[in-house]
């Protein structure tokens, strides 16, 4: 009983700070929805109001008729489920074969593969742009879905870990029953690495999502940008200031997605990572 009475100031402080970190995060999100609820003249109210009085539903009216929102959300779609579905597929096929397979180079292909997660982005963005105007992409989506398609690097990386982890008993066992290696793959590696899968899913779809530098250099047309870009463009449309609170609609509108697949899938997102932290 003394043990768990001394533990118990250790919890509480634990505790404090897991729900301090949590307010960082919960009070913006809760700041931009009453925010979008607000007339423009209370954005800027002093003490601040949190629960609009009146709450004005003319914003989410407001943000479809002067953006590119519908257009911007659509790109956003084909562009983000491009690259989590085909790319999850490439990057499990990937992570399996460094994983459980034995080929010429293993080793040296996969530290390449690792190597590649150094380069900052920055640097590879000339060469890129120069590679895409020769093949003509500039202004078309699939500078944004062609890169992320052929395999995420860290994807493969985690998966692999988690792989690894699994027996090799399985594929000898699916031998014997006449699976090949592609067989063994997706009818028995893949669904039990289904937590990882999801918990990278979650973490591909976010960063396709928000992508904001990559539609920003390589499309042009307004009409082939994607939610982050189409909500930045709302700043210009207002000759002298910003409408805050239609901006702050046509944010929580693009951040739902990505709220609602984190919801849906957090159980699998925290499995995931309790397995890769056990097995290594």
């Amino acid at each position: 009983m003394k043990a768990k009475n001394r533990t118990n100031p250790v919890r509480i402080i634990i505790f404090i700070i897991l729900v301090l970190g949590a307010a960082t995060m919960v009070i913006p999100f809760l700041w931009m929805l009453s925010t979008s609820l607000k007339e423009s003249n209370l954005v800027y109210q002093i003490p601040p109001q949190w629960i609009p009085d009146p709450v004005d539903w003319h914003n989410y009216v407001e943000v479809w008729k002067n953006s590119n929102l519908l257009s911007g959300l659509k790109n956003s779609v084909i562009v983000s489920g491009s690259v989590v579905i085909v790319g999850t597929v490439s990057s499990t096929m990937a992570a399996f074969s460094f994983a459980k397979l034995t080929f010429p180079g293993k080793k040296y292909f996969f530290m390449a593969l690792l190597s590649t997660m150094m380069i900052p982005i920055v640097v590879l963005l000339v060469p890129q742009y120069i590679i895409y105007t020769k093949i003509k992409w500039i202004n078309t989506l699939l500078p944004l879905m062609v890169p992320g398609m052929l395999g995420n690097a860290s994807m493969i990386f985690f998966l692999r870990q988690y792989m690894t982890g699994l027996p090799t008993e399985l594929i000898e066992a699916a031998k014997i029953d006449g699976c090949g290696y592609f067989r063994t793959y997706y009818q028995i590696f893949l669904p039990l690495s289904k937590p990882a899968v999801i918990s990278n899913v979650i973490m591909i779809f976010m960063a396709t999502w928000n992508d904001y530098f990559g539609p920003m250099v390589f499309v042009n047309d307004a009409k082939k940008q994607t939610v982050q870009v189409a909500i930045s463009m709302l700043n210009s449309y207002y000759e002298n200031q910003t409408d805050v609170p239609v901006v702050m609609a046509a944010a929580l509108i693009a951040v739902l997605p990505v709220l609602l697949l984190f919801i849906f899938c957090q159980k699998y997102f925290t499995e995931s990572f309790a397995m890769s932290g056990i097995k290594g």
